[in-house]
């Protein structure tokens, strides 16, 4: 990814963007090098690695899986919060629009998980995430049952070799600029933009 300087971000920020923002791109490549991609969720957990690992699942019926047993590496692509911002929002001069955003790329080589157990395993710790304490848990279903829909799914972990984090968030104008920008998103109706506000004053922060 390309990210210049003042838009690099630590890889424990990559890591609070993909925890609170699960949704992710999972990005490998066939025998001819070509790109197959399948929307999903992943989570990041801590593993003992120096990375750490990604946990998810896909359809069995998805023929995604059948690509991790090659050599390739895979990029789980996550997005956190994105916004347009307008030239006409900062202090006059001849300035042009852009989109100020927050964005991870993880790299590694996904692993299938084909143990039942070790499957009911990322299957909990993902519903305890999205969830919560008090939410849906495997429990809810018949006995058996959890099990038997196992066989409907792949469940794998990826193993981080490489993170890359992205906070493009006007860093590379003026404080005034920013200070504008930031009051624009925080007025505005939509999350996102609302959001983006957040991590912009993170950063200045």
């Amino acid at each position: 990814m390309y990210i210049p300087k003042h838009f690099e971000a630590s890889e424990e920020t990559g890591r609070e963007i993909m925890q609170a923002h699960g949704w992710a791109l999972l990005v490998s490549t066939d025998e001819n090098g070509a790109p197959f991609c399948t929307h999903l969720a992943l989570a990041w957990q801590d593993d003992g690695t120096p990375h750490g690992s990604l946990i998810g699942h896909l359809a069995r019926a998805n023929p995604h899986w059948k690509l991790f047993a090659n050599a390739a590496q895979s990029m789980a692509l996550f997005w956190g919060p994105h916004a347009y911002v307008s030239p006409t929002w900062y202090a006059p001069g001849a300035k042009v629009p852009t989109w100020n955003y927050v964005t991870v790329h993880a790299y590694g080589r996904p692993e299938v998980i084909d143990d039942t157990d070790q499957v009911l395993a990322v299957l909990t710790d993902l519903a305890k995430i999205y969830e919560g304490k008090e939410g849906w848990t495997l429990d809810a279903l018949p006995p058996g049952n959890a099990a038997a829909q196992t066989r409907g799914i792949v469940a794998f972990r990826m193993t981080l070799t490489k993170v890359e984090a992205k906070t493009k968030l006007s860093q590379n104008r003026d404080m005034e600029d920013r200070t504008r920008v930031i009051a624009k998103l925080e007025a505005s109706e939509g999350d996102d933009a609302k959001a983006t506000a957040e991590w912009m004053k993170k950063v200045l922060s």
